[in-house]
Formats: C-alpha cells, sequence, structure tokens
C-alpha cells in the first residue's frame, strides 16, 4: 500500500486520478475539476485531515488491456505456489524431517519445543510474504514503466490513430496503411484522453506479452502536440452551449429524393433527423444517396452505422465510396447494436467538441432499446462556441425530440413515383434560419397545397 500525500495528487495526471476516484468508488468523478476530484478523494478515504489516501500500488496502473490483468494474476499465482512451499519447509522441520539451524540441539520439553518452533515459523511465514508483496509491487511497477519481462521502457511510438468499432483503436506509426509495429490502444484510454480518428498521438509503449499479438500503449503522453492532461481537462460536451441549426446541409446532386429534401425538408449542421416510413418506403436507399451525397466533403467528418438491417443491404453499403464503421444485420441482439451506435456517437462528440463538424449516419434505431435510440439522437446538437453533429437515421416512426422528419410514402416509392416524400407528415424546425425567411414561405405554400390536393 502507498501513501499519497495532497502534493503527490496534485501534480499526478488527471488520467491517474480517474483512475484512483474509480478504485474507491466514487460516482461522477468524470465530472469534476482537478482540485475537486482531489479534495472529494481525500474525504471518501477519510484522509482529510491528515491530507493523505491510501492505496494500491496496483491501482496506479490501470490502462492496460484485459489479458493483462490476467496475466499479471498468473504470475501472481506462481508468487503464491513458492511462498507456499516456504511455508512447508519449517513444517518438515517440526516433525523432525531437517536438521536447519531452527531445530533444537539440546534439553528442553517438547511443549517449550513447540512453542519456539511456532514462533519461529510464523516469523518466516510473516517475513515471506512480506517478501512476496514487495516482489509483487516490484513487478507491477516495472511493467507499469514498460520494463521487466515483456517490457519495452526505450521505444516511444508516434503515430495516428485509427479507432475501431468497439471503442478501442490502433496506432498507426505508417499511416494510412496497417503494419507490424502499429500499437494497440485500449478502450478506456481512448475515452479518458478523448481520441478521435486522425490524431496525432506519442507516448510509451511496452511489447505484447505471450496472448497479445501486438504492443500496447503504455500512456497517451502528447495528442496533436499538445499534452494529454490538457485535452482531458478540456470542455465536456454536455456543458457547451447550443443553439438551433443555422447553417445548411447542402444536398448537391440531380437525384429527385435529395432534392425535395433539400428543399422541402432542410437538414442543417447538428440537426436531429429521422428518415421514417414503413417496410419498403426506401429509408435505407435515401440514406445511402444522403451518404454518397456527404461523403469525401472536405471539413466533415462522416460516420455510418449499420444496426440491425438485411444482410444484402450490408453488401450494398460496402460498395459506397467509404465503407460502414461497424455492420451488424438484424440479427444482432440490442444491447450489440447499441454498444456500436454509442461508439459512433461518443467519437463524434470529441470532434465537435474540439471544432470540427461531423455527420454519423445510422441505419436503423428500430432495433435499439428504446432509451438507446433516444440517447443517441440527442446527442446531435449544434455547438454554439464550437463545432457540430448531426445525427441522420431510419426508423419506422418518428423518436421523439427531432428536428427534421423525413417522411417517405410506400406507395410512391412502389410505383416508381419519385420524389416519394410524403410532405405533409415531413418538416423541419425553424427552416427561416437554414433557408431564409422567403424559402422558408414557399414551404409552406407548398404544404398548403399537398393538403388542399
Amino acid at each position: 500500500m502507498a501513501v499519497l500525500e495532497r502534493s503527490e495528487l496534485e501534480a499526478s495526471p488527471l488520467a491517474d486520478l480517474h483512475a484512483i476516484a474509480d478504485q474507491v468508488g466514487l460516482d461522477g468523478f468524470r465530472r469534476l475539476r482537478k482540485a475537486d476530484l482531489i479534495d472529494t478523494i481525500l474525504d471518501r478515504m477519510g484522509g482529510a485531515e491528515g491530507g493523505s489516501v491510501t492505496t494500491s500500488d496496483s491501482e496506479q496502473e490501470q490502462d492496460t488491456e484485459p489479458r493483462e490483468a490476467g496475466a499479471r494474476r498468473r504470475r501472481g499465482g506462481r508468487s503464491r505456489r513458492s511462498k507456499t512451499s516456504a511455508e512447508r519447509e519449517p513444517e518438515g522441520e517440526e516433525d523432525g524431517e531437517g536438521d536447519g539451524p531452527h531445530t533444537p540441539s539440546t534439553g528442553g520439553s517438547r511443549r517449550g519445543r513447540g512453542r519456539g518452533e511456532r514462533s519461529e515459523r510464523a516469523g518466516r511465514e510473516s517475513s515471506a510474504r512480506e517478501a512476496s508483496t514487495r516482489e509483487s509491487s516490484t513487478r507491477e511497477e516495472s511493467e507499469g514503466r514498460g520494463e521487466g519481462r515483456g517490457g519495452d521502457k526505450d521505444r516511444i511510438a508516434e503515430g495516428v490513430v485509427e479507432l475501431l468499432g468497439n471503442g478501442s483503436a490502433f496506432l498507426r506509426v505508417q499511416p494510412p496503411d496497417p503494419s507490424d509495429e502499429d500499437v494497440y490502444i485500449s478502450a478506456a484510454q481512448v475515452r479518458r484522453c478523448e481520441l478521435v480518428s486522425g490524431d496525432r498521438v506519442s507516448g510509451p509503449v511496452r511489447t505484447p506479452r505471450r496472448s497479445e499479438r501486438y504492443p500496447s500503449m503504455a500512456r497517451v503522453d502528447t495528442i496533436n502536440g499538445v499534452s494529454a492532461e490538457a485535452v482531458a481537462e478540456g470542455p465536456r460536451y454536455d456543458d457547451l452551449p447550443v443553439a438551433h441549426p443555422d447553417k445548411r446541409l447542402e444536398l448537391d446532386g440531380n437525384d429527385p429524393t435529395l432534392k425535395a429534401i433539400e428543399w422541402l425538408t432542410p437538414l442543417g449542421l447538428g440537426s436531429r433527423a429521422v428518415i421514417v416510413g414503413p417496410s419498403r418506403a426506401g429509408k435505407s436507399e435515401t440514406l445511402r444517396r444522403i451518404f454518397a451525397a456527404l461523403a469525401g466533403r472536405e471539413g466533415l467528418e462522416v460516420t455510418v452505422v449499420l444496426a440491425g438491417i438485411r444482410p444484402e443491404e450490408i453488401v450494398d453499403w460496402k460498395q459506397g465510396p467509404v465503407a460502414p464503421t461497424v455492420a451488424l444485420n438484424f440479427a444482432a441482439s440490442p444491447d450489440t447494436q447499441g454498444q456500436a451506435v454509442e461508439h459512433a456517437i461518443d467519437s463524434a462528440r470529441r470532434v465537435a467538441v474540439r471544432g470540427s463538424d461531423a455527420v454519423v449516419l445510422i441505419d436503423g434505431l428500430d432495433g435499439l432499446h428504446p432509451h438507446v435510440a433516444r440517447r443517441a439522437l440527442c446527442a446531435a446538437r449544434n455547438l454554439a462556441e464550437s463545432g457540430s453533429l448531426t445525427v441522420i437515421a431510419t426508423a419506422a416512426h418518428p423518436i421523439g425530440g427531432e428536428s427534421t422528419v423525413i417522411s417517405l410514402d410506400a406507395a410512391l416509392t412502389g410505383t416508381g413515383r419519385l420524389p416519394a416524400l410524403d410532405l405533409l407528415n415531413s418538416g423541419t424546425l425553424r427552416p427561416e434560419l437554414l433557408v431564409g425567411e422567403e424559402e422558408a414561405q414557399a414551404i409552406m405554400r407548398a404544404r398548403a397545397a399537398a393538403l388542399a390536393g
């Protein structure tokens, strides 16, 4: 056990404080600033009066793969077996099987010899336990620094982050192509450092252990030339002020459906848009056409998540300009689909916080748990002082809280009469902010004509 003084906590990176707070069971610690977090840790551990907190050495090394913990437990098991052998040796001496230095050579009653031998054996057992504890602590500290067995204390890796669908990432040292020198970054480090694809990061690595294929990032030191701690202490997405979408998302092209959407149900940066309609109304096809119009646009980070669609539609999506980040058919469980969507949304939120614009296309929301679908849709917003996150998804019915609803008519789609837009059930909130007052009035007149017809 190590005693951490207040001064040590104040000198520790925020990532280490988060690890300690997680171990002592603090709730909501990621919302606290560094000074408040230190006070809360000291209060929880009863160290507010003494200004210190006691924690295990292993708690200070949290950011490794699950397999690393398993390997450490296996090594710890060998230490315990070694200690057990040491405990059995004195037992042999007590039985008269050995003639070591602690076996009495003269006189004394059997009861007196038994008490003396038990006392000596207890002392040896205590010493063995202390030695084993010191050895384990030293080994864990060495592994955390990249030293010891399987370590690589001198190697510093630098490269570009490529996020994976499960929330973890790879550091591509020769971007964009994969190589044998690429470094694995755990999902915990991705979340803690708020990494996004394209970030250039650096930090020490350790060599892979027996059950691992790639070396792992032991710690992220810099992100785009800035210290990782400074990035982690940046503003939180949910705390930033928001505004109605006021910058139009143009869908260039000659496609009649896209032209109708752009004119009658305009999309903006930060929109929460859902394409709704019954089965075979053309929701997935419409979303693919929107994707084709946005893919490769400069200054726009576009991500596609396929959650619970037909296998044939996955093939159609993969033939597009950019492969989907995650592709799950409708056999996947709601939990698996939800995790894929949440990973994509988390990454897009980090892009928006840094001042860029992200778009997440989700096909679709019907297979998710209702609260997960609402949370994904609610994440879209136009940050007043930063970037934006736009979510465009498909669903059988509106989720609630949309800023844009694009309703498709299955009868029009089935007979090939395009555009298949159901104008009466479609619409955009505050369209004048995107297209101006004159065009907003034109939209109202078109809706009135559709109602009269």
